[in-house]
């Protein structure tokens, strides 16, 4: 009897068909690998909602199987989601420095302990369960990031991670081709590869462009310089950092997410800064304004962040002045375009100089475009090829990108979330599904936020609320008082009294119809006040609001 190859299966919780909440499992025989564990931010439906993580509903039903979580780096849409994760899936977690010093961080703010951090180095190589994993040093938009070699019995497949080809990278190391060729020449058997910027032709910009345009800002800059960009780009802080220091600027860090950030990066040696050239965002008075560099949050228009707070004059410290140069060091997020406009357009009002990317070289993507994605491929020589972290038209775009570099279509997948990919040397095929979503998380709740809540939060956002008070005697079900009318949202009562008092008078003809009303008829009677109402309110003012009736017992 011959026996079977066993298959690699790989199935994307996240990550495709949308920028951010990146998740994947990997799974051979009885050993399943977790790679990153990211968040994405709401959309503008959900309202509310503060975060949205993956479903890993799949990941607890099968939690004895799995072996550990390879982080790639760490910004959020790759870790935003672990202390949420881990607190119902503890397992390692593996990761360069920087990664683990910024999910640890992440880890405590949630009081989560227990959990093994594994730092690793670019080259080193782990074995966990049937799995062997090695990690690829490439270039990106923080440090630390890597991308992954994972081999078994199937074979190997190469995970890029986010990445970018630099050849003149901030910190020297440039993207790893070399170990990326070798993997190649032995067979590659699937290239995973990310597709955020695979539309744009050409290469990305490397990130020392960019160093010549700070200096020249600062040079020219008359009062306070403010930077907003992302707490994770230590590399490009570093750049603000030192720039402003060559014309003898002190730097204040602003926003919470900010000053954790560039506090553990200075305490693992990833930021260097003298102690002396920073200052406390309470001491910011002491000092002139033209000796001052302010390193904020809010590139992507946040309400709480940083930049949008002083830009509204609703900052405890600081306040956008006419003199200040305001240069927002980075691109919007697909999706954040209107609160990053909304911002520019308010800081202008107060006076600033502003600088974004339409105006100035003033930021570079961290990721690959198309001349540096072909050149993995050509590198790694995939027999199979499936695009990730993008949305859909990207993912297409990047198959398309493959076939004409020789990969055959019917060894091209184009995953969507949940979908079960199984490979071996002589097969690729989606033989399943599996549960997956998006998790919501609103304040301390998670998960308690469903269609149903946004439905009715969605409802009361474009129509309103129309309550119905009334008491009912105990003892003899009678009306005692009411009904009343209580509007929110809806209409403005005082300009509105007749309509008010038509439903008051609607609802307690609905009652009085009733006449000794029993406990058991108070459901009954409350559907007939809210379908009456919602009837006589839309006849007369083509409106439908919530309409919520209230039965006290007294």
């Amino acid at each position: 009897m011959v026996q079977t190859e066993s298959k690699l299966r790989i199935i994307p919780l996240g990550g495709v068909d949308e920028f951010g909440k990146n998740i994947t499992a990997i799974e051979y025989e009885d050993d399943i690998l977790v790679v990153d564990c990211g968040s994405i931010f709401p959309k503008e439906d959900m309202l509310g909602v503060d975060l949205v993580i993956p479903d890993v509903s799949y990941l607890v039903k099968n939690k004895a199987r799995i072996r550990g979580m390879l982080l790639t780096h760490g910004h959020e849409d790759h870790i935003g989601a672990t202390p949420y994760v881990l607190r119902q899936l503890p397992m390692p977690l593996y990761g360069t420095k920087l990664t683990l010093a910024l999910v640890d961080l992440k880890l405590k703010e949630h009081r989560i302990t227990g959990i093994p951090l594994n730092v690793i180095k670019p080259s080193d190589v782990i074995k966990l369960g049937g799995f062997t994993i090695q990690f690829i040093h490439v270039n990106h938009s923080i440090a630390g990031a890597v991308s992954l070699a994972i081999t078994c019995g199937a074979g190997t497949i190469i995970m890029t991670g986010d990445f970018k080809v630099d050849f003149t990278p901030i910190d020297g190391m440039v993207t790893d081709l070399a170990t990326f060729a070798a993997y190649g020449k032995q067979g590659v058997l699937a290239f995973l590869c990310e597709s955020t910027n695979v539309e744009r032709k050409g290469y990305t910009m490397s990130e020392t462009k960019i160093g010549q345009t700070f200096i020249d800002m600062f040079q020219q800059a008359k009062g306070r310089v403010i930077v907003a960009m992302f707490a994770s780009n230590i590399h490009r802080v570093q750049m603000v950092v030192d720039s402003a220091a060559m014309f003898g600027r002190k730097v204040c860090f602003v926003g919470r997410s900010m000053v954790n950030v560039t506090r553990v990066a200075m305490s693992i040696g990833e930021l260097t800064i003298p102690p002396e050239s920073i200052v406390d965002i309470d001491d910011i008075d002491s000092f002139p304004d033209e000796e001052l560099l302010v390193v904020t949050t809010g590139s992507q228009g946040e309400a709480m962040a940083g930049l949008t707070r002083m830009a509204y004059n609703e900052h405890r410290k600081l306040q956008i002045r006419p003199t200040d140069t305001v240069i927002l060091s980075a691109s919007p997020i697909p999706g954040n375009e209107k609160p990053v406009a909304r911002v520019i357009n308010q800081l202008y009002r107060c006076g600033a100089n502003v600088i974004y990317g339409q105006l100035g070289e003033v930021h570079v993507s961290g990721h690959a475009c198309q001349e540096e994605i072909k050149l993995l491929h050509v590198l790694c020589k995939g027999q199979y090829f499936i695009p990730i972290h993008g949305e859909y038209a990207k993912l297409w775009q990047h198959a398309e990108l493959a076939e004409s570099l020789g990969t055959p279509s019917q060894n091209i997948i184009i995953p969507e979330i949940g979908q079960v990919i199984e490979m071996s040397r002589d097969s690729l095929a989606i033989t399943g599904v599996v549960p997956t979503g998006g998790v919501l998380v609103d304040g301390l709740g998670i998960g308690d936020v469903g269609n149903v809540v946004l439905r009715d939060r969605k409802h009361l956002s474009q129509d309103g609320l129309i309550i119905v008070v009334m008491a009912i005697d105990r003892d003899n079900g009678t009306l005692v008082s009411g009904p009343d009318i209580i509007s929110r949202g809806f209409v403005y009562v005082r300009e509105n009294e007749d309509i008010i008092e038509s439903s008051r008078d609607l609802a307690r003809n609905i009652v009085m119809s009733y006449g000794r009303i029993e406990g058991s008829d108070w459901q009954g009677m409350k559907n007939r006040i809210k379908d009456d109402l919602h009837r006589y309110i839309y006849e007369k003012i083509k409106r439908n609001p919530m309409v919520l009736p209230i039965i006290m017992e007294i």
